[in-house]
């Protein structure tokens, strides 16, 4: 989150009973005496900046008694709770700004219309009309194809939600991803991109911006809490033509699939679609690691589009499709991502004028910032930064 989120390190801090002096905190005056849980922590930025919840207040509250549900009518007073339909969203992957996308997988994926096996990686570089796919062995091994297409996008064998760490797609000596990871063009500058199934997308963002470890000390609320705010927040965010929000803390915290963790797993699964509603839009649902003080307000606090425009929300590309057998290879079939015809080569086994050929797959246009109906309600937002 912006300016502040909590981070479960190696060492135990334990600060006790600290007085701070009365200062202002997002438009308000506050003089508090808190004290963090006994539990392993890092500030990793600063404490926050006092808007809407206290993820140290909130735990504090879980440990009380208090149910999500009441944690966030504290912290968000006039809000209310709706549900939305399962919904892609897309991620900037900043700490790759300037750079190519480098994936693999351990089960194989697509791209350019070819099958990139187990062992091979896809590089991809943005250009105006999609991107330039080098397939290689490994990721710095023997070029094994050279091409172009107008999909930017490298998918999964097996594309949806949920999937198996073995299924998901690979940074090059980086992190896992569910979902798709694609490149864009920022001006003259190259952009990665992963869309993700929202619900697959929290399950990285809740153990990043709070401690999976709260659970086993009676703070479980407090990650159903988080999870509920962090779903609200990027569903109202639209920070850039190509994707809705980033993977840092000027945004949401975002590292993919490394961290994910049972306890705040179960946290997103139970609080599945649950967003925060103010005048039947969703909120921006602001939260830091600033201690519990003042008087809650959302007043201060940005609306995202209508609630109603995700009751229908699109999925990520449809995985129910045809397998098909590539006619030059005597292994596994290939399943194409998005269309309804298509063989894939093997680059190690065929060339480009193979029988059965190598079209690519349908194009995904990365200059819309969401899939539809979400564009025309995220029009209204602006793309002020904290």
């Amino acid at each position: 989150m912006p300016n502040g989120y909590l981070r479960q390190r190696r060492r135990r801090l334990r600060l006790l009973a600290i007085s701070l002096a009365a200062g202002t905190v997002g438009g308000t005056t506050a003089g508090v005496l808190w004290a963090w849980p006994d539990t392993e922590y890092d500030f990793v930025s600063s404490p926050g900046h006092g808007r809407g919840l206290s993820q140290s207040g909130a735990f504090d509250r879980a440990v009380g008694g208090n149910t999500a549900e009441t944690i966030l009518a504290h912290y968000y007073p006039g809000a209310s709770l709706d549900t939305v339909a399962a919904t892609p969203i897309r991620v900037r992957l900043m700490g790759l700004d300037g750079k190519t996308l480098d994936v693999e997988s351990e089960t194989g994926l697509y791209v350019a219309g070819r099958r990139v096996v187990p062992g091979q990686a896809a590089h991809l570089t943005p250009t105006a009309t999609g991107a330039d796919v080098t397939i290689t062995s490994g990721c710095d091994g023997a070029v094994l194809w050279k091409g172009s297409t107008d999909d930017p996008y490298a998918y999964p064998l097996e594309n949806g939600a949920n999937r198996p760490l073995t299924e998901q797609l690979e940074l090059c000596e980086g992190s896992n991803y569910r979902g798709v990871l694609g490149v864009a063009l920022d001006g003259n500058e190259s952009r990665v991109v992963n869309e993700v199934d929202i619900e697959d997308y929290l399950k990285g963002v809740v153990p990043a911006e709070m401690v999976p470890k709260w659970a086993d000390e009676g703070g479980t609320e407090a990650l159903r809490a988080q999870a509920i705010a962090a779903r609200s927040y990027v569903l109202a965010e639209r920070r850039y033509p190509y994707a809705q929000t980033c993977d840092t803390t000027d945004c949401q915290a975002y590292p993919g699939t490394d961290r994910e963790d049972a306890r705040t797993t179960a946290a997103v699964n139970s609080t599945a679609g649950q967003v925060l509603v103010y005048d039947n839009h969703i909120l921006r649902a602001e939260y830091s690691a600033a201690p519990d003080a003042g008087t809650p307000s959302i007043d201060n606090l940005e609306v995202g589009p209508a609630l109603s425009e995700f009751q229908s929300a699109p999925t990520l590309i449809d995985p129910t499709v045809p397998t098909y057998t590539d006619p030059s290879a005597t292994g596994p079939t290939y399943r194409d991502p998005s269309t309804t015809d298509q063989t894939y080569p093997d680059p190690t086994l065929a060339g480009p004028a193979t029988p059965g050929g190598s079209t690519a797959p349908a194009p995904r246009d990365l200059t819309e910032a969401v899939t539809p109906p979400l564009i025309k309600a995220l029009e209204m937002l602006s793309d002020a930064r904290f």
